[in-house]
């Protein structure tokens, strides 16, 4: 067996990317840790600050705080000025860590690796054994960090982009349809088009009972429960309402038989009425996929999606970059006749189908 010549500069480089990545791992237990002390809180639009002044303001033990400062400067999501001894989030950053409102926030997001990391076992058995692992038997993280993840591009962009870019969708929805949202987990899409069309009448189906009760307690706290259903169904057997929208937000791909839920919502689909399918953005083929967002979703593919799909039987186990052709592909089976792309984010896909 011949050795292979070894790039020292290349090996070099690599041992310096995986040491990034572990510190980027280490990273977003202090982002976690800052979003629930209130750290990024206290110190948005506070201008420069102490550790002193921080840990009053938060309540927190000055010595960690002071810490987590440092720690936080290192990575770039803080700035530290020296001659002061004061540490400032920009109003940039505190866009990204800081406003539970701006559709750039991202620290509960950090409960979806961390669920993966308590799955491990779970995982690992998964590929020797080439079973499933369904949504609901992931460790609790997941849900809610997968929840919050999407939210806030939900409320950003699905009433003012996407339910536009449908043809005649919002007319039909400010006159007054049944809406089904279909894998609506916590029900922030559903409950999102409840506040928006008061004439309209949205049920959320989902097979996980956790995620159907915080549904409904959202619903609620929207102010929305009258107009919203939210009930334990699969994605080929919820109520026929001959419904004028049915929605797949985000949650097709996991699905162990995709062809078999398109086919039922075709069934059950008023006539003229519309499918919008949001899913993670990819490119057909893989060498299209090779970034960061591409890493992102196969990783998560890999120890959730798939595992889900498989736990459903895996008849067509799609994963979360499975690309417009093989969507357009699993609603042609279905007996749908069109199907385009309405618009695009940098993560998400949105199509449009009808029979």
């Amino acid at each position: 067996m011949t050795t292979p010549m070894i790039d020292q500069t290349k090996l070099e480089a690599f041992a310096n990317r995986t040491i990034a990545d572990i510190a980027a791992g280490y990273g977003g237990v202090m982002v976690s840790l800052g979003h629930k002390l209130g750290l990024y809180k206290a110190m948005a639009g506070a201008g420069p600050v102490s550790s002193r002044e921080l840990a009053a303001r938060a309540r927190c033990a000055e010595r960690y705080v002071r810490e987590w400062l440092n720690a936080q400067a290192a990575a770039g999501y803080l700035d530290y000025h020296a001659v002061s001894d004061t540490y400032e989030l920009s109003p940039e950053h505190a866009l990204v860590l800081a406003d539970e409102d701006s559709p750039a926030f991202i620290p509960p997001a950090w409960n979806v690796p961390a669920s993966m990391w308590m799955d491990e076992d779970k995982t690992i058995e998964t590929f020797r054994s080439g079973k499933g692992l369904a949504w609901g038997d992931h460790h609790g993280r997941l849900h809610c960090g997968v929840a919050a993840f999407y939210r806030n591009g939900y409320r950003a962009n699905l009433v003012q982009q996407w339910l536009p870019a449908l043809d005649g969708v919002i007319a039909a929805l400010e006159d007054g349809i049944r809406v089904a949202d279909v894998g609506c987990g916590y029900g922030h899409s559903t409950v999102l088009m409840a506040q928006a069309f008061p004439r309209s009448r949205f049920y959320g189906f989902d097979l996980h009972q956790e995620s159907i009760d915080e549904a409904r307690s959202n619903a609620a706290k929207a102010g929305v429960a009258g107009r919203t259903h939210f009930d334990i169904a699969r994605a080929t057997d919820y109520p026929n309402e001959q419904y004028g929208l049915i929605c797949f937000f985000d949650c097709l791909h996991d699905m162990g038989d995709p062809v078999a839920a398109a086919r039922y919502a075709a069934h059950v689909l008023a006539p003229g009425g519309t499918v919008m399918l949001v899913e993670p953005f990819a490119q057909d083929h893989v060498q299209g996929n090779l970034h960061t967002v591409g890493q992102l979703y196969y990783s998560a593919s890999t120890t959730i999606c798939c595992a889900h799909a498989m736990a459903e039987g895996g008849k067509l186990v799609l994963g979360a970059q499975a690309g417009e052709a093989r969507l357009a592909e699993v609603f042609r089976k279905a007996g749908f006749t069109h199907f385009r792309r309405a618009a695009e984010t940098p993560f998400n896909l949105i199509l449009e189908a009808r029979r």
